[in-house]
């Protein structure tokens, strides 16, 4: 046996002793959760001990793979450390759960299924639990595989399957269902857009400007302001909701008037340091770095304290039900604290554990991502929920997530392509084999801005009209330029993965669920 081979068997080694440390720490939060739901109370009930048990691994699963669209960019383009986006997602994750999850949540997500065609409080109880299991075991696949998935979508399919097995199928809203369907296209395709755009406008407005570290010190005070107007307004409408309620347009002017503040405070900040500063990118990137952070703790906050209910929801409905002494079921439940205590443990403990993997596809895996890229798709993020939300429109901030990741991705092909064609155009305009005189147009071009590439270009084009022999591009130039054209900056293996993931989450979920329904049923129900 060589050195190589004994490497290897020992990096195994050390990978299988880190997985089960982690394995090992998972357990012991499960049962610290055994030990306290059975300490509370004279009897404590068996089937709360399990829901409990089951709801902690669900928000496991949460934090291990849906706080990575929080953070990934952020990590990606090198603005935060793996270590410090898990601590600072875990402590804002936990805060935002526990302080704003709300003392109320709907029971029967999105009104997938109809609560008065289930027969008794017993099937209600075994239809919540069925659901929690089987939206945790399609999250823990998907964490495995390093797919971000939709949680959300995870558990309104695991509540459809487990009420269609003990319904039938119209207990469904199937419109709902179709609608939530939509949203797989909407979301991605909203977050790539906007992402697109708001990259295009910084590439227009600082990077293609001859002097970039002045127009970035116009520009990144704007920016940063209309971030924090976002984001201001994203934090009221759903951060906050569950214990401020506050109109739109209250809070859009409310975010508004921080944004503005927050732009006058920056810009002489910006302008006093703009001195010493190189003129490149990498200059300007380093000026996006706090906003990125201050993005990934704000995002999950509110994700926190939204996404929060995907865990406990189901738990708090399975407690009410078993401590109401009637037997009609309610539409919603309350929340004790200690309930919204596992949620947010339960995520801030995934996240460090599991959530690296999911992290790493999200901020690398796709596609290369810098300071600004990041920028770009936490800013669609929070634009394309508000947005959204006021048409009335389902969307999903992880596939909004991951789609503005694809929409900065397949820019950043299109411009590539595009400045590869104008230089096949410049070449072209030349006598060929006259390389200096192409190095010199080319330096000249490089450096000049938007509107002094746009002339040059007018008078190349101009001069070559005027020559009796215009040159051309050689065949072989050319072909080497037009592999150029198709170079891809986005992982289409990654595309496949991830989109064969969301749209098989709210059917495996579904099924899992219905399957865990009937043997639940099957081992519970009195002989």
């Amino acid at each position: 046996m060589n050195h190589q081979q004994i490497d290897t068997i020992h990096n195994a080694a050390k990978s299988g002793h880190v997985e089960l440390v982690r394995l090992g720490i998972a357990l012991l939060f499960i049962v610290g959760i055994v030990l306290y739901t059975a300490s509370r109370g004279t009897t404590p009930s068996i089937m709360l001990i399990v829901a409990s048990v089951v709801g902690a691994y669900m928000a496991i699963n949460i934090g291990a793979n849906d706080v990575a669209n929080n953070v990934g960019p952020a990590v990606g383009s090198k603005a935060l450390t793996m270590g410090g986006a898990l601590i600072i997602a875990g402590i804002f994750e936990a805060t935002g759960a526990i302080v704003a999850g709300g003392d109320v949540v709907s029971t029967i997500r999105s009104g997938i299924i109809d609560p008065s065609l289930i027969p008794d409080k017993q099937t209600f109880i075994w239809i919540m639990l069925a659901a929690l299991l089987a939206g945790a075991l399609w999250l823990n696949i998907a964490t495995v595989v390093g797919a971000p998935v939709s949680t959300t979508h995870s558990i309104v399919g695991a509540v459809l399957g487990a009420g269609v097995a003990a319904g039938g199928m119209g207990i469904a809203d199937w419109g709902q269902v179709g609608t939530i369907a939509i949203s797989w296209v909407i979301s991605p395709l909203l977050g790539g857009i906007f992402a697109a755009i708001f990259l295009y406008l910084i590439k227009r407005t600082i990077t293609y400007q001859t002097n970039m570290i002045a127009a970035a010190a116009k520009m990144i005070p704007v920016l940063v302001g209309l971030m924090a107007w976002t984001f201001s307004t994203y934090l009221m409408l759903k951060g906050l909701n569950k214990i401020w309620k506050v109109d739109f347009w209250f809070a859009v002017g409310v975010g508004f008037a921080i944004g503005a503040v927050v732009c006058a405070i920056l810009a002489p900040v910006i302008r006093s340091r703009i001195k010493d500063v190189a003129n490149n990118k990498q200059s300007v990137n380093r000026f996006f770095t706090i906003p990125l952070i201050f993005a990934a703790a704000l995002l999950s906050f509110a994700h926190g304290a939204n996404d929060v209910a995907n865990a406990i929801g189901p738990l708090a409905a399975i407690n009410d039900a078993l401590i109401s002494s009637g037997t009609s079921l309610q539409d919603s439940a309350s929340i004790p604290l200690w309930i919204m205590v596992i949620g947010a443990m339960g995520i801030a403990l995934g996240l460090a554990l599991y959530g690296p993997k999911v992290i790493r596809t999200v901020g690398s895996e796709i596609t290369e991502l810098d300071q600004m890229r990041a920028f770009c798709i936490a800013m669609a993020a929070t634009i394309t929920v508000i947005f959204a939300s006021q048409l009335g429109l389902p969307v999903s901030s992880t596939h909004i997530a991951v789609g503005g990741v694809f929409g900065v991705g397949f820019l950043r092909e299109y411009l590539k392509a595009n400045h590869a064609r104008t230089l096949d155009e410049i070449k072209a305009h030349h006598p060929e084999g006259d390389e200096t005189a192409i190095d010199t147009f080319l330096l000249r071009f490089n450096k000049a801005g938007l509107k002094e590439k746009a002339l040059m270009l007018q008078e190349l084009k101009q001069q070559a009209k005027s020559q009796l022999d215009p040159a051309h591009f050689s065949k072989m130039e050319r072909k080497g330029l037009k592999k150029v054209y198709r170079q891809e900056l986005v992982k289409r293996s990654q595309i496949m993965k991830i989109a064969a993931a969301w749209i098989v989450t709210l059917p495996i979920s579904a099924l899992l669920s219905a399957m865990l329904f009937f043997m639940l049923r099957g081992m519970l129900m009195p002989a």
